[in-house]
């Protein structure tokens, strides 16, 4: 995706989230996020945001952090990080240098990325905390969102933090994990060393699989990051299991 779309498809979830924020009340758990109320979603999205358009603007990583807000009103504070970060990233073009955390993609349009994802998702959070219909993302913002998932987060977070998965790993588990959403498709091979994902048209991606796991674009989405979504699988359950559960340590 570039980043005009993902600036566009970043509005539109920030207005659903705020929307469905406001409609639970603050003390309303977080079913996809345990331990968390709807007034504790509201402020970490208000964080995030304040601290990557501080990290725009510094040029470094904001500290100390995070700020004290307590004075202020959680939407207000809310809408002007938003604002904020809009204005950071309206400053920029999104090839311009900024610093992240993900080593290959040291850009602005990381962070447009990033932020697009972080809101569809935790837009879904708000929606299940007020008791409301998942609103499905559009098509080509969640399948953007299982390939960050599966190349970002769980790719580079294995070769990177290895440690944190040890405890999970199931090296008897053999054979690629093809994930396709309509024509689009990953293949997943983990072994105890590495996971690699690929991208592959969806007819090869299942030619090589030993498992398949297929959904709606949104499905998928909600799948990989954990909040649902109903997926098809064929080959062999205990090797969705196992990418669901390596998933679940790297997006947590």
């Amino acid at each position: 995706m570039d980043a005009p779309r993902l600036l566009a498809c970043l509005a539109d979830e920030y207005g659903l989230f705020r929307a469905a924020a406001s409609a639970a009340p603050d003390a309303a758990p977080v079913p996809s996020c345990p331990g968390w109320t709807a007034a504790d979603l509201v402020a970490h999205i208000t964080e995030v945001y304040l601290h990557k358009a501080e990290t725009m603007l510094r040029g470094e990583w904001p500290t100390p952090w995070p700020p004290d807000l307590s004075g202020e009103e959680p939407f207000a504070v809310l809408d002007r990080a938003y604002a904020e970060l809009m204005a950071e990233f309206a400053a920029r073009a999104p090839d311009d240098h900024a610093l992240t955390w993900y080593e290959p993609d040291q850009s602005v349009g990381f962070w447009i990325r990033r932020m697009a994802q972080e809101t569809v998702i935790h837009r879904v959070d708000a929606e299940l905390a007020a008791g409301l219909p998942v609103t499905p993302a559009a098509d080509d913002l969640a399948l953007d969102g299982v390939d960050e998932g599966l190349k970002v987060m769980l790719a580079h977070e294995f070769a990177h933090y290895p440690e944190s998965f040890a405890e999970a790993l199931r090296p008897d588990l053999k054979g690629a994990i093809a994930v396709v959403g309509g024509e689009r498709a990953w293949l997943v091979r983990a072994t105890p060393t590495e996971i690699t994902v690929a991208d592959e048209t969806a007819d090869r991606a299942v030619e090589q699989a030993r498992t398949v796991v297929s959904g709606a674009p949104d499905e998928l989405l909600r799948w990989v990051w954990g909040r649902g979504g109903e997926v098809s699988v064929t080959g062999d359950p205990e090797q969705v299991t196992y990418l669901r559960r390596l998933l679940s340590l790297a997006t947590q």
